[in-house]
């Protein structure tokens, strides 16, 4: 069985760039529900005692297991999400220099962080992740796409679905992302 990953923060730590309202509802509804529905699932099959990530991989790319997939792969991203917050403090320093390696600057990382979640139609995800070779990238999935699927490791994510922004952005979607990134990731 799969357990819902009690949050590494208060629900109103993150005000006033997400507010307490959205992470009860975030959390508490649509993380709930993801976590739920792989229980449904998941009962009396061999999936029952697997491990979430196992249980990815293993009906990734299957239609008969696309529902378990889904909801298995947005409970997976929602943890890493919350797991995000304030990432950008707690990751190595040789880690930090590598990324920067790459992006040159904080602000460059964070606008094309911006950039491509921007270019995300309808509801995703952009990861900061290492790829197989042990390179850093940013990538973009839908729906309840993850990256371990391509045997990448997550370092953080940007939840880009309405439910993340909605009630405190509406349809602002840039300004919810610059502030989450910024203010959030600590990036």
């Amino acid at each position: 069985m799969i357990s819902l990953m009690a949050l590494p923060f208060e629900e109103q730590d993150l005000e006033p760039i997400i507010s307490a309202q959205t992470i009860k509802i975030h959390y508490g509804k649509h993380h709930r529900a993801y976590v739920d529905k792989v229980n449904e699932l998941i009962i009396g099959t061999k999936y029952q005692d697997m491990a979430l990530e196992d249980i990815i991989r293993e009906t990734y790319d299957k239609p008969e297991h696309r529902v378990l997939y889904n909801n298995a792969g947005q409970v997976y991203n929602h943890n890493v999400y919350w797991n995000s917050i304030h990432v950008w403090e707690h990751l190595d320093d040789a880690v930090k220099e590598e990324i920067l390696l790459l992006f040159a600057t904080k602000e460059n990382l964070r606008m094309k962080l911006v950039d491509e979640a921007m270019q995300v139609f309808g509801s995703g995800w952009v990861w900061l992740v290492k790829n197989q070779q042990g390179n850093y990238q940013i990538i973009t999935t839908h729906n309840g796409d993850t990256p371990i699927v391509l045997g990448y490791e997550a370092l953080f994510n940007v939840d880009v679905w309405e439910h993340a922004y909605y009630l405190d952005y509406q349809n602002q979607r840039q300004q919810y992302l610059e502030k989450f990134i910024e203010g959030c990731l600590k990036i």
